[in-house]
């Protein structure tokens, strides 16, 4: 539910991306923010090419994504948002994968195809938060999961 903290923001490239993240090629799998509604929901891309390294093995006859990339790209689109939403642009802090609950995979997803990112938060703390994502080509559900995340300090080099 909106409340006063809440604000819409986006488009955003791949650099707003890189700039919440950590992760870069191959391990990137946000290519932009369509929609980003401060302590609410996020809508982002991931434009799935048959350049991707994965797609030599998984499988060569018929490339598929792997389940857990796309659950991944969630959790990144995920991450994406808690920074956003809590502050943390620039602040070194990381999200980190904690669970994962209820993954389904309803469809393949093929080389060829725009992924859509949905996630929204279940609950926010701030450092604990809950999210519940899908991912859809077109309008077809391809996979859904929720998942809890952690913000923390990067690890000691």
């Amino acid at each position: 539910m909106a409340d006063e903290t809440s604000a819409a923001i986006g488009p955003l490239d791949v650099r707003r991306v890189m700039a919440a993240l950590p992760h870069r090629f191959p391990m990137l799998l946000v290519d932009r923010v369509e929609e980003l509604v401060i302590n609410e929901r996020i809508v982002a891309t991931k434009a799935v090419t048959i350049n991707e390294h994965y797609f030599a093995g998984h499988f060569p006859d018929r490339p598929i994504m792997p389940g857990v990339l796309i659950v991944e790209a969630l959790a990144q689109a995920a991450g994406v948002l808690a920074v956003e939403s809590l502050g943390l642009l620039g602040s070194g802090k990381l999200v980190y994968f904690m669970a994962i609950d209820g993954a389904k995979f309803r469809t393949p997803v093929e080389p060829g195809v725009l992924l859509r990112l949905e996630v929204a938060f279940v609950q926010k703390r701030a450092s604990v938060c809950k999210f519940s994502g899908k991912a859809y080509v077109g309008d077809k559900l391809a996979a859904q999961a929720d998942f809890t995340a952690m913000i923390a300090d990067p690890p000691a080099a």
